[in-house]
């Protein structure tokens, strides 16, 4: 006799068919969702706000260039476009010292400074004792 006999076929077949491919490619899924929330979302948003700070740029503004340089901008020239109309310029007037001004990309800026306000505005009252 037989030991195998008494074991039903439907306990030695795959249940592979549609579900078991679903299960084989879920994990490649759920690592391409990860990937997406955690690195390639907050990139574009970091670049979106680094392209509208940028253009935002205005005279008086101080920046930081690729190369470490700090500098206030001097100048936002317009240039004519090929449709006829005004746009700003690739390049920007930057002054690094008194008297000295220096041209720049655009895209060679990092960042823009904001000013930080001092927290004694109202004059310190020394106590007399």
């Amino acid at each position: 006799m037989n030991p195998f006999a008494l074991i039903t076929p439907a306990y030695a077949q795959d249940v592979s068919g549609l579900l078991g491919s679903a299960t084989q490619f879920a994990p490649l899924v759920l690592i391409f969702v990860v990937f997406y929330f955690l690195l390639i979302r907050p990139q574009q948003q970091k670049q979106k706000e680094m392209r509208a700070m940028l253009a935002a740029l205005k005279r008086g503004d101080k920046v930081v260039t690729g190369g470490g340089i700090l500098g206030t901008v001097q100048r936002v020239p317009m240039v004519q476009s090929k449709d006829g109309k005004q746009v700003e310029s690739n390049e920007i007037e930057v002054e690094i010292a008194p008297n000295l001004r220096v041209t720049v990309l655009r895209e060679t800026i990092t960042s823009v400074l904001k000013p930080i306000a001092a927290n004694d505005t109202k004059p310190v009252k020394e106590k007399v004792s």
